[in-house]
């Protein structure tokens, strides 16, 4: 089984899926870490502002990686799945840290 090259073709379809999908990531990537490691409902405490600025190197790294698919479609599924699997481990932590 041949696998296909790595090119600049579908860079829309890969950009756009890093552009959305990576952005619902990031957000589902920092609540869960502000919801393990906030001890308070201040959103001025240390804990929320990392949540807060780890944000933009996650999303950034995504859209970076996003070139690495080998079609748009692949990097929608592919996101597409990770967000499912990270909003369901924020709602499970949601729900088992009360």
């Amino acid at each position: 089984m041949s696998r296909a090259p790595l090119t600049s073709r579908d860079w829309l379809g890969k950009a756009s899926a890093a552009t959305i999908l990576g952005f619902t990531l990031t957000m589902a990537l920092t609540c869960t870490f502000a919801a393990l490691c906030a001890t308070d409902d201040d959103v001025f405490s240390a804990q929320r502002q990392l949540a807060m600025w780890l944000a933009s190197p996650i999303w950034c790294a995504i859209l970076g990686l996003c070139f690495l698919f080998r079609s748009g479609a692949r990097a929608w599924g592919w996101l597409a799945f990770a967000n499912l699997l990270a909003w369901a481990l924020y709602v499970a932590t949601r729900l088992l840290l009360g």
